[in-house]
């Protein structure tokens, strides 16, 4: 039976998150305390105890999230978990899967992240922009509505059929939102965040990105990675960061993404990181799939259990 670890990306994050798991395994704060010393503050304590406007901040809820669901995949490995088959992850989650997958090292991996972070707020001044979840309508039609307003609004997640969310700056993207609720969508509701992802206007960091993933090392994958820009899988370290630096200003093609790693003979998922968001769009995507959110001791074992 093959498996497939899915890693969510901004907006799992949750002061405490996964705190039963890391009172039974120490080798969660071990991970915790390492990304601490690669971003140089408290990491590990904003984790465990807030303030949540800190952890919210994309500079922190970026390293935060990385180094959790690499914890949880550590201890997914120790409690005797299968392998992946493949892994993808959402958005920010794409480099918790590279981590999985050996394509970067943990450190290398949350300094990366930290300083993505840091260039995504700088690319797009606090309040500037703006990101909608759009319930409801087809992917087409969503596109034609942002392309009907002026200004930059286009879609930024296709996460699962009648669910896309679009980025852009604040005032298009509230005119899409009407002209979505105008042709027809189920609800359209406005995400707290604080860059607008996958977008133009994410523009400005593209190039000081790919001036850090060139100063890292990256290996080639040791086990499938299906990618955002592509919904396809990338088997060399070169694709992979071609595509993390068109990833920023491009749409997250998950719905597609988690088809394709289907085709590997997956039915059976681990969603690696805080949360289940994406095992309930996995269920909208194809009703077949089974997905394992793994962030709580019950659920954990609920998961090892079905690996028999």
């Amino acid at each position: 039976m093959s498996w497939g670890f899915l890693f969510p990306g901004q907006g799992a994050q949750a002061v405490g998150m996964i705190a039963d798991i890391a009172a039974e395994e120490g080798i969660v704060g071990e991970r915790l305390e390492a990304a601490s010393a690669v971003v140089d503050f408290d990491l590990a304590g904003i984790i465990r105890e807030g303030p949540e406007d800190r952890l919210n901040q994309t500079a922190v809820t970026q390293p935060a999230l990385v180094a959790v669901s690499a914890a949880l995949h550590d201890v997914w490995m120790k409690r005797g978990g299968p392998a992946p088959a493949v892994v993808a992850g959402h958005s920010l989650g794409e480099y918790a899967a590279l981590v999985a997958a050996g394509v970067l090292d943990f450190g290398d991996a949350v300094r990366l992240v930290h300083e993505r972070g840091k260039l995504m707020q700088e690319a797009v001044p606090a309040g500037e922009g703006a990101m909608a979840a759009i319930l409801g309508l087809d992917d087409e039609v969503v596109s034609a509505c942002c392309a009907s307003v002026e200004g930059v609004v286009t879609p930024a997640n296709y996460n699962s059929p009648g669910q896309v969310v679009i980025a852009g700056a604040r005032a298009p993207v509230d005119a899409a939102v009407e002209v979505c609720k105008d042709r027809g969508a189920r609800r359209a509701v406005p995400l707290d965040v604080s860059v607008p992802s996958h977008c133009e206007l994410m523009t400005p960091a593209a190039r000081p990105l790919a001036e850090l993933l060139d100063a890292i090392e990256m290996r080639d994958p040791t086990v499938p990675v299906v990618q955002n820009v592509t919904a396809q899988p990338a088997s060399d370290a070169a694709t992979i960061r071609k595509n993390l630096i068109a990833q920023l200003v491009s749409p997250v093609q998950w719905s597609q993404s988690v088809s394709a790693m289907a085709t590997f003979g997956v039915r059976n998922f681990v969603e690696c990181g805080p949360g289940n968001v994406l095992a309930g769009l996995a269920r909208r995507i194809d009703r077949s799939l089974n997905v394992y959110p793994i962030d709580n001791i019950d659920r954990l074992a609920t998961a090892l259990g079905a690996k028999a």
